[in-house]
């Protein structure tokens, strides 16, 4: 009995020593598969670290992500351009960089669309008040430079009592096409149309390398507004609500007149250096000739029509443009004239032929 007790313990003893060795085994291949991951994670972390640096130093810090200005230095040549005043600037750093802009094409000797421009262009002008020369620069490059001399551009800007902040601009020949064309004031069919131009307005804030095309000879009220939301300008002055407005109501001859002639030309306000007042005209002129001369005005100035040579000459600031109107759209603008004759000085219906520059 005492030997089978001492063998009974002696088994156990056996067990209990194979399970320890057990144990210890498994720990051992836990302990080298932890150090195998380890040294791999460690391998893997040093792959993650830029070149030449060690594993312990710290990440170098983000660095911001810039937008590139698409229509900035890189775009606009920095050419040097000479205002009306006489006094060289550099197109890019002087007239554009960190401005609100607005840009138009002219020639002095121009007779149809660049008077209309100009003159429209003032009044858009006046809209803006003292924003033009602080929030927003306008600029009027001559595409006749060879011709068109800092002297001809200040007396060409003091006839249309142009304000401060708009600059007139001539140069190089060469450089103002290129000019021109980075603006996306010229285009391939500018050779073929009356003027040698179309009459755009490239309106633009350089800092952000936002542009838009208009057309110079738009609404100027209208275009204000469009200038204003395409800046994000506050009006400061409040307007009615919406709600409490009435219909317009715009005759035809109306429209005609107040977009095509009254940019040069009053009812009832008298003359002015663009053009005479017209209440009363289909009194002074017969109506023959008012339709033939608002229909084609260039032309019966080169056959010598003595009205219009006296009309031109007294009138040099803007000579009468074609304004290329219809037959009918010309009997709607002398039906409106008519309708608002009002109270001018009647003359004699002989007297209609007279020669007179009114």
């Amino acid at each position: 009995m005492t030997e089978s007790l001492n063998e009974g313990q002696s088994n156990s003893s056996g067990v209990r020593e194979g399970t320890w060795t057990r144990i210890a085994v498994w720990a051992l291949v836990v302990l080298l598969c932890t150090v195998v991951f380890l040294c791999i994670l460690e391998e893997a972390l040093a792959h993650d670290v830029a070149p030449g640096a060690k594993s312990h130093d710290p990440a170098p810090p983000a660095v911001p992500k810039t937008t590139r200005n698409r229509w900035g230095a890189d775009y606009f040549p920095n050419v040097t351009l000479v205002t009306q005043h006489g006094k060289n600037v550099r197109l890019y750093d002087d007239l554009l960089k960190g401005k609100s802009v607005m840009v138009n094409v002219m020639y002095t000797e121009c007779r149809d669309a660049c008077p209309l421009e100009t003159a429209n262009l003032v009044q858009l002008q006046r809209i803006l008040g003292d924003r033009v020369g602080r929030d927003i620069f306008f600029y009027s490059i001559s595409i006749d430079p060879k011709r068109d001399t800092p002297e001809l551009l200040k007396n060409y800007a003091e006839k249309f009592d142009v304000g401060p902040g708009w600059l007139f601009l001539t140069g190089d020949e060469a450089e103002i096409k290129l000019v021109t064309r980075k603006l996306g004031l010229s285009s391939s069919g500018d050779a073929e149309s009356r003027d040698g131009h179309a009459p755009w307005l490239m309106v633009g804030k350089e800092p952000t390398g936002q542009w838009t095309k208009n057309s110079a000879v738009d609404n100027p009220r209208f275009l204000a507004a469009r200038i204003g939301t395409f800046f994000g300008w506050s009006d400061l002055h409040p307007r009615a609500s919406y709600a409490e407005a009435q219909p317009v109501v715009l005759e035809k001859g109306q429209y005609l007149f107040q977009r095509q002639c009254g940019l040069c030309h009053t009812l009832g306000r008298g003359d002015n250096a663009k053009g005479p007042d017209l209440l009363g005209v289909t009194d002074r002129r017969d109506r023959a000739w008012l339709t033939r001369y608002i229909l084609a005005p260039d032309k019966m100035l080169a056959d010598g029509d003595p009205i219009a040579a006296a009309l031109s000459n007294k009138y040099t600031t803007v000579r009468m443009p074609n304004l290329s109107l219809a037959s009918g759209d010309v009997a709607d603008v002398i039906a409106y004239l008519e309708a608002h004759g009002g109270s001018a000085p009647r003359e004699k219906a002989q007297n209609k032929g007279s020669v007179t520059a009114r």
